[in-house]
């Protein structure tokens, strides 16, 4: 069909990109990834333009972080604003009035009627892991409990509370102490026979017993929870397995940390996921959209908590630096005006909707999820073992790039793919990229008729 927004000029890595890719390959070690081959050249909103002068649509999102979309007019013009007056001068030597501003705006928006305060760092990774310290230094405890399936970072302690091996921890032990896993629920794969309720009850259970077997309550220091798994495969927890973890929490004097790195400002139809689930944690880990794709993250928590940490116990060079700053103020400027909340939830309605009717024609797509406009298909080999199908994944993918449509995998088997487009992407892009996908899926799965429903 004819594109309006789509358009290809060369085969997908162009000419260009496959100079430039020869260059990478030499000068840049292997172990970066790079989901897809082509080199941008200019990125607006919902829209990506390689050097090749091949135009895409963005599913990715650039994993999350472009919620208000690529480089938004009013971010562009408050980051040449403030490159003119000043670029850096390091918080803690000089201090500037936009991280003041920041903390007071995000101190304000965060859940729970108590005095806030917030910390600034440079990634989601640095965010989390100073969550810890500052868990540790409040409780003087060193336990830390993640779940299973969750993803929190790169450095040793996040590496070591995430749970994918292979990429994300395989040859890089030994791993920081004192970090527990605990089951987190994932319905889709929930034992046969079980309804939802009792596998809710189950998950609930486990979790307790995992607070007498595996680990003394009196010993952690805090819980870290994804309210939906990113990298896990957007997996959404009931909401009384969410309220029994907090009530479990203020019972021991457990920390609850929101991780809400993948999930904040917007992407699930509220400015935090946590607060779809009617609990209030204690400290709060942003990142990702906040700075519209410049790197800042942040720590949100009870002032009593945050105050913890005495002088010089917790910054860095460019934590919180001035263009992270003004690019948090500006989007969530743009969040508010341009109501990316009621946004969210009308591009998941249509999304979900997709997806459903595509499950209806291919077997492979064993379940669609989503909250907001933080949407995932499953792919399996078939429903009935629910086996994971990541190679059917990786082709999709490839398949979509090929038509011009940019799309992420998750999960921990990599049969999952996620759908992250910014949320300022307009209905026509939408669906271009919409149809985009299913004859991706189509091209697929028409050599393997069997995944069809209906086929043999």
């Amino acid at each position: 069909m004819e594109r309006k927004f789509v358009k290809l000029q060369t085969e997908i890595p162009g000419p260009k990109s496959r100079e430039i890719l020869e260059r990478r390959n030499k000068y840049v070690p292997k172990g970066i990834s790079n989901n897809c081959q082509s080199f941008v050249k200019k990125a607006q909103g919902a829209l990506v333009e390689d050097v090749d002068g091949n135009h895409y649509i963005d599913f990715a999102g650039a994993i999350g972080s472009i919620n208000v979309g690529h480089s938004h007019p009013s971010v562009v013009s408050a980051l040449q604003e403030q490159a003119s007056q000043f670029i850096h001068t390091g918080f803690n030597v000089m201090m500037y009035e936009s991280y003041i501003t920041l903390a007071e705006r995000l101190c304000k928006l965060a859940t729970g009627d108590f005095e806030k305060q917030a910390a600034f760092f440079n990634s989601g990774a640095e965010a989390v892991e100073n969550a810890v310290k500052i868990a540790r230094k409040y409780t003087k405890r060193q336990g830390i409990v993640a779940f299973s399936r969750g993803f929190h970072g790169r450095t040793l302690m996040t590496m070591t509370m995430t749970s994918k091996v292979k990429p994300y921890k395989f040859g890089f032990g030994p791993f920081a102490p004192e970090v527990y896993k605990a089951p987190y629920p994932y319905v889709y794969r929930r034992p046969e026979g079980l309804t939802e309720q009792q596998y809710s009850d189950m998950v609930i259970n486990q979790f307790e017993q995992f607070l007498v077997a595996e680990v003394a309550p009196e010993t952690l220091a805090a819980v870290v929870m994804e309210p939906v798994q990113g990298e896990g495969g957007f997996i959404i927890p009931d909401k009384a397995f969410v309220k029994r973890v907090r009530e479990l929490c203020s019972q021991y004097g457990i920390l609850f940390i929101a991780d809400e790195i993948q999930t904040g400002f917007a992407r699930t139809g509220k400015y935090f996921a946590i607060e779809h689930f009617d609990v209030i944690p204690d400290i709060i880990t942003i990142s990702k959209s906040m700075g519209a794709g410049v790197p800042i993250s942040g720590v949100i928590g009870r002032a009593e908590i945050m105050n913890t940490a005495d002088i010089g116990e917790i910054g860095g060079t460019y934590a919180g630096s001035p263009l992270g700053c003004r690019a948090a103020l500006t989007v969530l400027d743009i969040i508010e005006s341009e109501q990316l909340n009621d946004r969210a939830r009308i591009l998941g309605e249509r999304v979900i909707e997709k997806m459903q009717l595509l499950a209806t024609r291919f077997e492979g797509i064993g379940d669609v999820r989503g909250l907001g406009a933080m949407c995932a298909m499953e792919i399996v080999k078939d429903r009935q073992s629910k086996e994971p199908d990541k190679e059917t994944v990786g082709k999709i993918i490839k398949a979509a790039a090929s038509r011009g449509l940019m799309l992420l995998s998750a999960g921990i088997y990599s049969n999952v793919i996620r759908l992250l487009m910014p949320l300022t992407i307009t209905n026509e892009q939408l669906e271009e990229g919409l149809q985009i996908l299913e004859e991706a899926i189509e091209a697929v799965y028409k050599n393997n008729p069997a995944l069809s429903v209906g086929g043999e």
